[in-house]
């Protein structure tokens, strides 16, 4: 599977749970401007085979290489950026991971139970929607929640693109993020509001916005069902470095932000 086959393949399958995703396309399209991908997000968690070295060489055997590390204590997670060294129109990947360790005895428990089926080592093909774990149920899916809505999230979608971003620059019939959140807003999607509305300013050389998760059903491991948060779609500006160049990089505030876009609602 080269880069390009699996982009179409993730695309597709987050269509999917994310039916959000091609209508706000098509408000874009209306309006005459042209959707490009600025990067997608993954989520895993730290244990053998799962974590980021193993996904980041998943990533690799399609050109990618890690440019950039971040931390987000408050959440217990560590994440990474990709990019593609000799083509800078290939998106940007971001994966992050839970730690372990950090929470208490019955969760770490109940965490080692949901990635005991998890035997074998996460391949590229496994972020294209598998779901390698033992199902919580209700009451553990809640408990998880309690603690981390990322650990919640990852314990009913497996692995999959959390979201994909669209690239406010390259929306050249919108003139700033602000117009972007107007439309949406006048189309009627509801907004991550968590540190407002718009994540970041100029300053920072790259301010966020992102929606919030679609819902779909999801059967427990007792039956219960319910609806629970699938995924997003993201907005990113870039602005200039001193150097002229756009900033590729990530802002840890705005992202810790918009990991909340998958709270439960």
């Amino acid at each position: 599977m080269n880069r390009f086959s699996f982009f179409d393949a993730l695309w597709t399958q987050y269509l999917e749970l994310t039916p959000q995703a091609s209508a706000i396309q098509a408000l874009f399209a209306s309006n005459g401007a042209e959707v490009i991908n600025d990067h997608v997000a993954f989520r895993t968690i730290d244990a053998p085979g799962l974590d980021l070295d193993t996904a980041v060489g998943c990533f690799e055997s399609i050109g990618y290489t890690v440019f950039d590390t971040y931390t987000f204590p408050d959440k217990h997670l560590d994440a990474l950026a990709l990019c593609v060294p000799d083509d800078p129109s290939a998106p940007k990947i971001f994966v992050s991971a839970l730690r372990r360790g950090v929470f208490n005895r019955e969760i770490e428990a109940l965490l080692d139970r949901l990635i005991e089926p998890a035997n074998q080592p996460l391949t590229l093909q496994s972020f294209l929607g598998s779901y390698p774990f033992t199902k919580p149920s209700w009451p553990e899916y809640n408990a998880l929640a309690n603690v981390s809505e990322y650990a919640a999230w990852l314990s009913t979608m497996g692995y999959r693109a959390n979201h994909f971003t669209v690239s406010v620059n390259h929306l050249t019939q919108f003139a700033s993020m602000d117009e972007v959140i107007s439309a949406l807003k006048t189309a009627g999607y509801r907004l991550n509001t968590v540190g407002g509305e718009i994540k970041g300013t100029p300053a920072d050389l790259l301010v966020q916005a992102s929606t919030l998760a679609d819902q779909v059903s999801f059967v427990f491991s007792d039956q219960h069902e319910a609806s629970v948060p699938s995924c997003f779609y993201e907005f990113a500006q870039r602005f200039a470095t001193e150097d002229g160049t756009l900033f590729q990089g990530f802002v840890p505030n705005n992202a810790n932000a918009i990991f909340d876009s998958t709270a439960r609602q």
